[in-house]
């Protein structure tokens, strides 16, 4: 069985081929110098259009355009102009070979990621980093897994991937690999600046496309039904052209709030939709059940918070599974996209529009219960800080011996450029000093350009890239249900990302951008729903379902094993959580998820066969 789907090739011209190749794969592209492989793809997930001068451009995944939308992306890509391939519609890896040059692209938001190392005087890179690790025999970066635990508002990864010696590739930004020069990234043009009103047709155009020709192209479609603007919005496009089987998932604290009614009155008016109701009560389904045994679980390229939530999405998927599904389609994404971190403040004010950004800031203290001058203050530090200077103070913060005791008498959190989440008063000292570096590290390479909410919009984008493509990867190994995002495709991505964070907010209005994109497309309660369910409470049930095996993955901390993080202190707010006390829950599931993923890592005889023959090398 496929573990990964993933893409990977080699490039180099000037040497001997590395005589390997990934197992189960199947060759996409030879030319001289350069070979590709997909792992796990269909045949009809690969397309291949070459001109008479030898440029081949191929897409590898859910590349939805049209064969006239490939010729046109073709006459661009002769010059060495990707613009065009990479905003066709769908999710995928671009190829562009032109010239003698290889030019490698993933998506913008990074659910097809680009990874790239050097052995033997050969670059290889790969849509996943885990193989390359193998064929590298490198291990993973633990200051990276504890910048991911500790921080936020710090771009953890940049060019570095998680394992050591592994190189990633930007979202954005293509690898350009040529002859005798050494590999480098390029940006890759980004549309915009649009009005709100001109970001919204963009959105409702981008939208449509992206979930209607995957309606067209696969005969068996489902949907998550949840009730909420985002999975409602997909499910109702899809439906206009295909039937859908749809599911909302339920438990004893989800029935207390509105997401089923919601999701009973969409399928109701709406034709096309067979509505399934999946309620953990009876499926006695929990949060992070069935993580006893480590090996047993599902790969993933990268630590996944779905490993905590096998059981919940084994039952959630059974209609899908049932169905046969071909494309299961979510509204992951649709949050980072539409919406925008409470930073905007700042932005806005960067941008000169000062009393606007005064007055939205002290309306949203009140909202919070928070005194307008602590807001106000925390705004004016950050706007006039830049972004290096802000993660140098964070370095200095990290490596003291208190940093969770400094940041809360510093900063209103909210509205800073970054800082340290609660499991940074995990770290012992020498965990701390290896954050620090690498904070330290960020901020010499880090840009000034870009607003505090600009960065986090991009940072929260990317998480949910990564986790949708982990999420996607345990679904097609337990369930042979493919995971389909189609809020995170480029096109949807870059019509929203387009306006200025300011300016996709209103308010007062939840998602104003959605509601004016997706006007008649959808039903109107849909669009005015103002409420959002929060999933708090069944975090505790599961935590305290499993208490015994979450101790004992906290108690054998593959990080605390290696001096970096005191297990006494995060099994103390383990504790806490499974007393129903306040407790850091996003820390405490990102710390299991990541000590899984370490104890689970596949060996290089998992992923590589010699080039000569189906052997293991």
């Amino acid at each position: 069985m496929v573990m990964l789907r993933y893409v990977t090739g080699w490039f180099a011209p000037q040497a001997a081929g590395p005589g390997v190749r990934p197992s189960d794969g199947r060759e996409i592209l030879a030319v001289p110098g350069a070979r590709a492989w997909t792992v796990g793809h269909d045949m009809q997930e690969t397309v291949l259009d070459a001109a008479p001068d030898d440029t081949t451009l191929v897409a590898a995944g859910h590349c939805l355009a049209t064969p006239a939308e490939r010729r046109a992306a073709l006459t661009g890509a002769r010059t060495g102009d990707l613009r065009h391939a990479v905003r066709l519609p769908g999710s995928f890896l671009t190829l562009l070979w032109s010239g003698g040059a290889l030019r490698v692209a993933g998506d913008r938001a990074g659910v097809v990621p680009v990874y790239w190392c050097r052995q033997g005087g050969v670059t290889w890179w790969s849509t996943a980093a885990a193989p390359l690790a193998a064929l590298t025999s490198t291990t993973p970066a633990v200051p990276v897994l504890l910048a991911d635990l500790t921080l936020f508002g710090v771009d953890t990864q940049l060019d570095h991937a998680r394992y050591e010696g592994v190189h990633r590739v930007p979202p954005g930004h293509a690898l350009l690999l040529r002859p005798g020069i050494a590999p480098s990234t390029e940006g890759l043009p980004q549309p915009g600046p649009f009005s709100f009103d001109q970001g919204a047709r963009r959105l409702r155009d981008a939208l449509s496309t992206a979930v209607e020709r995957r309606a067209q192209a696969y005969e068996r479609v489902s949907a998550d039904l949840s009730g909420g603007m985002d999975s409602s919005t997909v499910t109702c496009l899809a439906a206009r052209l295909r039937p859908v089987v749809a599911v909302t998932y339920t438990d004893a604290h989800l029935a207390e709030d509105d997401d089923l009614i919601y999701a009973s009155r969409t399928a109701a008016v709406v034709p096309g939709i067979t509505h399934t109701v999946i309620d953990a009560r009876r499926h006695k389904a929990n949060q992070f059940d069935g993580l006893e045994d480590p090996a047993a679980l599902p790969v993933t390229d990268s630590p996944s918070l779905a490993l905590g939530q096998l059981a919940v999405k084994a039952a959630q998927l059974a209609p899908a599974a049932a169905h046969a599904t071909q494309a299961h389609l979510t509204g992951r994404g649709g949050d980072n996209v539409l919406t925008t971190e409470h930073s905007f403040y700042v932005d806005q004010f960067q941008a000169g529009r000062r009393w606007a950004a005064l007055r939205g800031a002290a309306s949203y203290a009140r909202a919070e219960r928070v005194a307008p001058w602590r807001v106000w203050w925390q705004l004016g530090r950050s706007a006039a800080t830049s972004y290096p200077r802000a993660l140098d103070g964070l370095a200095r913060t990290i490596a003291g011996p208190r940093p969770l005791a400094v940041q809360r008498a510093a900063r209103w959190e909210k509205l800073a450029w970054c800082g340290i989440s609660a499991a940074a008063g995990w770290l012992t000292a020498a965990g701390r000093r290896a954050v620090a570096d690498l904070v330290h590290a960020r901020a010499q390479a880090a840009g000034p350009h870009e607003g505090p909410a600009a960065l986090h919009d991009r940072l929260n984008l990317e998480f949910m890239a990564g986790s949708h493509a982990g999420y996607d990867a345990i679904a097609r190994q337990l369930w042979g249900v493919p995971i389909h995002a189609p809020f995170l495709d480029t096109s949807v991505v870059s019509a929203c990302l387009a306006i200025p964070s300011y300016d996709r907010t209103r308010e007062g209005i939840y998602k104003p951008l959605a509601q004016t994109a997706f006007d008649g497309l959808v039903p109107g309660f849909l669009l005015h729903r103002q409420t959002k369910t929060a999933f708090t409470s069944s975090l505790y049930t599961g935590l305290a379902t499993n208490a015994a095996t979450l101790r004992r993955i906290v108690a054998t901390s593959t990080l605390a094993q290696a001096g970096l993080l005191d297990a006494r202190r995060a099994a103390a707010d383990l504790e806490h959580a499974l007393a129903g006390a306040p407790a850091p829950l996003a820390d405490l599931h990102t710390l299991i998820s990541t000590e899984l993923w370490l104890a689970n890592l596949p060996t290089r005889a998992t992923w590589w066969h010699s080039d000569t023959d189906r052997s293991p090398v």
